[in-house]
């Protein structure tokens, strides 16, 4: 007998001998399941794919259908590492075991063919969206929804090395299942089915080493069987026209306008200076070649310009990607990202600091009310009307043939008002003017007798819009101090901007849309004619405080034949350039922010197309750079006349001096102010008036600050030698009153002199 008692290795299978431990056993999964997420219909397939601990070892799949060979490398970070060869287990799925009780980290090292590929395992990575997200998702309360839904870049450690990659998540609740297929899959989006979080309707992956650039789309199997391929709602960047895939961003850029912010919070717009240039960005300059300008070259030179004109505010046409530029985009596709036609959202960036740091607002165009009905966007998006409302009779557009958003589901609500909350705070947007408000407010809008569906009263009151309306401008206000909401609201709706606190629709401002058609409609008539319409001048009067109104000279009423602002003009060019300008001179007097759009500043005379730029060789003309310093000279007065707007939404701030001059077309009235009053005179007469006698607030001098008869203007240079001596005796209702002469198709400003005071 042998003493020897070292330890001696087994033979496996030899008599008298301990027999090894098993190898840990596959974590079973039915071959129907297994075909289910091979062909994409497995509402989770985190629950077959990807590590899964069973029976002492962890089990893990992976589907790569074109695959020859599968190796998964492990590491459990203490040092220990290992391999495991994955066998094919059913149509393109492999599957092993890691002798390992917990999970560790581990790769996927792919063959195909003599070539490996070494990647991450998507299906190794837990959910990036906590509970309470899903809760608020599902309550329609997640005000900063694009930070949990869309495609967010992530980065992680790990004990193989660091992890970048992407999260994309997307809400379809009807939806059976969902792939995405991008770039990284060779547009195959069968390695990459999502996984339906619970019941919240949203469909989750993490794709690791996958970031900014990426192109990519959902494809989302409907409940009727088909599959659809969509570009993702909540993207933050979006593919150029005619490409309509998403693309992954991530934010590198750092902004220089604190103290603009900072400024802005302790602002409130309605007694503050505003003066708005509206453009469309594609429009303004263009290379000639016909491409658009980008976002850095318009940073370079918008600032500038817009600043050096004196205005306070920017107001840009829809940013948002659209896919037809003829739209102006007004039929949205992405609402979360700027117009790839300019270059990268850090771009857009760059362009609203630029702006705030040469002292301009960004107000920004916004259309929440209808949206595009391109097929590979938002309509059907999960085979169902899910952002659409199911009713054809409130959920189609009939005057601009798109989709109406469904403001009596919750979910879509939120969408609206986060997306709302995403341009004001991920781009420092001061402001958003509310496209449409009107058509979203009445269901009958556009629709005859028969043709709409009653609200829950039997009325034709929107109800659903309005809780929108008032829920996004609550959130908004309460999130970000200091911007403001502005309403194109073409009706006599009533609380348009009283607080939502007291059941109104909570906007900052209103569009005075009858105040522009009126005024326009009275300098449409020859001089010798308008005396029949003086009422058209003074009507606006008799609601001006009903709201806090922008008056509204915009783009909208100067295409589709209706001519430039120059040519609604009666008269020879002289007399056009002239009404022109005293036009411009009593809209900047009125009560109310002004709003203009580019090429008036010119007085442009071909009608505005975003197929062409501006008719910037106007300028080579003295007439045409006579308007241009006459809107400069508007708007450094304006700003620096509290008594233009520090009270413009108090009727005490406004007094007619004489409204019932028909005779000679003239208007006179005092707006008032803290520190000094300002008498604006306009007459749209073809004639001068000698020897006008002017009730004036008080005795004293007063100087003509703006005339826009001026020469320098293009004007015939008559006016008052710079000021005007007013005496006391009343007239017009006022305590005293000076004899001026009154050019002809002119307005002229006069602001009281005040003796400064000197020290006791």
């Amino acid at each position: 007998m042998s003493d020897d008692k070292s330890p001696r290795a087994a033979t496996p299978g030899t008599p008298g001998t301990p027999a090894a431990p098993a190898a840990p056993a596959l974590h079973p999964v039915s071959t129907a399941e297994l075909h289910q997420v091979a062909h994409g219909e497995h509402g989770n397939p985190h629950g077959v794919l990807g590590p899964h601990p069973h029976d002492g070892g962890v089990t893990v799949r992976v589907l790569r259908p074109l695959a020859s060979r599968v190796v998964v490398r492990w590491s459990d970070g203490s040092g220990t590492a290992g391999e495991a060869e994955l066998a094919h287990e059913h149509e393109g799925i492999w599957a092993g075991v890691i002798p390992l009780a917990d999970v560790p980290d581990y790769r996927v090292a792919v063959s195909y063919g003599p070539d490996e590929h070494v990647t991450d395992d998507p299906y190794r990575f837990l959910p990036t969206l906590g509970e309470m997200d899903l809760h608020l998702i599902n309550e329609g309360r997640h005000e900063l929804l694009w930070t949990v839904l869309g495609a967010r870049v992530h980065h992680y450690p790990g004990a193989l090395g660091p992890v970048t990659g992407t999260s994309f998540a997307v809400w379809a609740p009807s939806a059976r299942a969902i792939r995405i297929k991008a770039d990284f899959n060779s547009w195959d989006g069968r390695e990459h089915p999502m996984r339906q979080l619970g019941a919240s309707g949203v469909w989750e992956l993490f794709v690791p080493d996958v970031g900014a650039g990426t192109s990519y789309k959902y494809t989302i199997l409907g409940p009727d069987g088909q599959w659809r391929e969509k570009a993702d709602p909540m993207a933050g960047w979006a593919e150029k026209p005619a490409d309509t895939a998403s693309k992954v961003f991530e934010s590198s850029y750092t902004w220089n306008d604190d103290a603009w912010l900072e400024a802005r919070a302790d602002r409130e717009p309605v007694a503050s200076p505003m003066s708005i240039y509206e453009l469309h960005l594609g429009s303004w300059k263009k290379h000639p070649d016909g491409r658009y300008w980008s976002w850095a070259e318009l940073a370079e030179d918008l600032p500038e310009y817009v600043a050096g004109l004196g205005f306070t505010h920017v107001e840009l046409m829809p940013v948002m990607q659209h896919p037809f530029g003829g739209s102006w985009g007004y039929h949205v596709t992405s609402y979360f990202a700027p117009d790839a036609r300019f270059g990268d959202p850090d771009g857009f960036r760059l362009l609203v600091d630029r702006l705030h740091q040469a002292g301009v607002g960004v107000i920004l165009d916004w259309v929440p009310g209808h949206f595009a009905t391109d097929e590979w966007a938002l309509a059907r998006f999960d085979g169902t009307p899910l952002y659409e409302d199911p009713n054809p009779q409130r959920g189609w557009h009939k005057e601009w043939g798109s989709h109406i958003f469904n403001f009596g589901r919750r979910e879509v609500r939120n969408f609206l008002y986060a997306n709302a909350l995403y341009w004001l705070e991920e781009f420092h947007a001061d402001g958003l003017r509310v496209d449409g408000v009107a058509s979203m407010l009445y269901l009958d809008y556009a629709r005859p007798a028969g043709e709409w569906t009653p609200n829950v009263h039997g009325g034709r009151e929107n109800l659903e819009a309005v809780q929108f309306l008032q829920e996004m401008n609550a959130t908004v206000y309460k999130r970000v101090p200091g911007i403001t909401t502005i309403a194109e609201e073409s009706t006599s709706w009533p609380g348009v901007t009283r607080p939502t606190s007291a059941d109104g629709l909570g906007f900052g401002f209103k569009w005075n849309m009858g105040w522009m058609h009126d005024t326009l409609d009275y300098l449409a008539h020859e001089p010798v004619h308008r005396a029949y319409h003086h009422g058209e001048m003074t009507f606006s009067l008799v609601y001006a405080w009903s709201e806090n109104y922008v008056l509204p000279i915009s783009h909208d009423e100067v295409v589709h034949g209706k001519g430039s602002l120059l040519r609604k003009m009666p008269g020879d060019r002289w007399q056009q350039l002239a009404n022109l300008r005293a036009y411009l001179g009593f809209m900047w007097a009125h009560p109310g922010k002004q709003l203009l759009f580019m090429g008036a500043e010119l007085g442009q005379e071909s009608e505005w197309a975003e197929s062409r730029e501006l008719d910037w060789w106007l300028l080579d003309h003295p007439e045409h750079r006579g308007v241009q310093s006459l809107v400069r000279d508007l708007n450094t007065t304006y700003v620096d006349s509290p008594a233009l707007w520090a009270r413009d939404h108090e009727p005490d701030g406004f007094t007619w001096v004489d409204a019932n001059d028909a005779g000679r077309n003239v208007f006179s009235f005092v707006r008032r102010g803290d520190d000094a009053d300002l008498v604006c005179v306009a007459n749209f007469a073809a004639v001068p008036h000698d020897d006008y006698r002017l009730g004036l607030p008080a005795a004293g001098e007063w100087e003509e600050v703006l005339n826009t008869d001026a020469e320098t203007y293009g004007g015939s240079g008559v006016g008052n030698l710079g000021s005007i001596t007013a005496v006391d005796g009343d007239w017009s209702g006022q305590p005293a009153h000076a004899t001026i002469v009154v050019p002809p198709l002119a307005t002229v400003w006069f602001r009281r002199r005040v003796p400064p005071t000197t020290g006791g």
